[in-house]
């Protein structure tokens, strides 16, 4: 066993000990991954003002995300099919976030069900929709994550229409994994994958099978999905889902002030400003460009997540920095748990709360809650300066709390 002190270290383990096509499928973006790639590139370009003299004493890294107190500014984003990068994942995560104290949030394409996941955990978790033309099956999913306690629904706005990603595509990933030769030797190489997954029996994507006639077995689940995610998906039906689904209600994949703003409107009591890990549009802003201009569209008080990119402690304290109240991590966590189970994702957050004290503590910070854009420095054309841009080039760079600061 290698000694691991980074995400990447992680991400070395995951790839060996899991099949390439489920390795390539967390592992790629859509078209040229432009966008994916400077999701992770453009934070690099942020750098931290070191601070001497100060006390360092009694740091915390506490804070908030919609009134839960958690260990640290940060959630484990939604991630389909996770139950096939490690067996019975999606628990292993749950469980893994819950005791480190952070939130987790379930995918409505995941491996194992939304009763499932509750049953194995005591915490209440975060339940993600993509919106279908089956408005049957909304309702009803709506209504089972309801019942399984989850405290938020989390909707996800920027698939109504599926990225081409190559690399998905020259797998040949599916819902589920088509077999082949090939793939089925990969598999049987990586024999602690293949062991797990012969000692489960959850390997069905079992929010959907069994929960639409449509959808009997696992066999008829491809053809299901690919027909179903609404292309007329609008401001109002998510006016009307935020209705029916009468408790706490964030909206993921916010790249743009006016979007942002009318996700305010409609009554979010979260944003996530997301590229769906440069999956879908390819060639647009990076999450960390895109925030401050958010930030400045919805004022100081709409709480404002970044997601996508993060791979370290000192990621998530520069989305800090540049205005986000918290931070989501998908692939990150997703790395360990191929790595290595629910231990993987344990080390994931482990790694990032030590990156993120440290770094606090570097830059004169002992409470993570007063990070922000004065511990920072930024480059003048951070945000771009393109032709007719709306998000223009900020002067100072906004706080955490959304408010401007020397």
């Amino acid at each position: 066993m290698p000694v691991i002190t980074t995400i990447d270290d992680l991400k070395r383990l995951h790839r060996r000990r899991v099949p390439k096509m489920f390795f390539d499928y967390c592992e790629s973006g859509s078209w040229s991954e432009q966008t994916f790639r400077d999701n992770v590139s453009d934070f690099q370009r942020i750098r931290f003002r070191q601070r001497v003299a100060v006390d360092m004493s009694n740091r915390s890294l506490r804070s908030t995300m919609l009134g839960q107190e958690v260990a640290m500014p940060l959630a484990l984003s939604p991630v389909g099919s996770t139950g096939m990068q490690n067996a019975d994942g999606e628990i292993k995560a749950a469980r893994a976030a819950e005791r480190f104290g952070v939130p987790f949030t379930l995918s409505t394409m995941s491996v194992c069900s939304i009763e499932d996941v509750a049953e194995h955990t005591s915490a209440p978790f975060w339940f993600q929709l993509y919106v279908m033309r089956d408005e049957d099956f909304v309702d009803r999913i709506i209504e089972r994550a309801k019942r399984a306690g989850c405290s938020a629904l989390v909707l996800t706005l920027d698939l109504q229409l599926l990225g081409q990603r190559h690399k998905d595509l020259k797998n040949g990933l599916s819902t589920p994994p088509k077999l082949t030769p090939a793939t089925m030797l990969d598999m049987s190489r990586r024999w602690r994958w293949a062991y797990g997954m012969a000692r489960t029996t959850r390997r069905s994507f079992a929010n959907v099978v069994g929960h639409t006639s449509e959808v009997g077995n696992i066999a008829d689940l491809s053809n299901w999905t690919n027909r179903q995610f609404d292309p007329q998906l609008d401001w109002e039906k998510v006016r009307k889902l935020k209705e029916k689904w009468g408790g706490k209600f964030i909206l993921k994949g916010i790249l743009d002030p006016e979007d942002a703003r009318r996700a305010a409107e409609v009554g979010a009591d979260a944003i996530i400003v997301s590229n769906h890990g440069g999956r879908q549009l390819d060639g647009a802003l990076s999450t960390i460009r895109a925030l401050p201009a958010i930030r400045r569209a919805v004022g100081p008080d709409m709480p404002l997540w970044l997601d996508g990119g993060i791979r370290s402690g000192q990621d998530m304290l520069r989305a800090l920095a540049l205005g986000a109240d918290a931070t989501m991590i998908g692939r990150a966590w997703l790395y360990g748990l191929g790595a290595m189970g629910e231990a993987g994702v344990t080390q994931a957050l482990e790694i990032i709360a030590k990156e993120a004290d440290f770094t606090m503590a570097f830059c004169g910070r002992r409470d993570i809650r007063d990070f922000d854009a004065s511990n920072v420095l930024i480059p003048k054309d951070f945000e771009g300066d393109w032709l007719g841009d709306p998000y223009g080039v900020p002067d100072q760079a906004p706080s955490g709390s959304g408010k401007m600061r020397s």
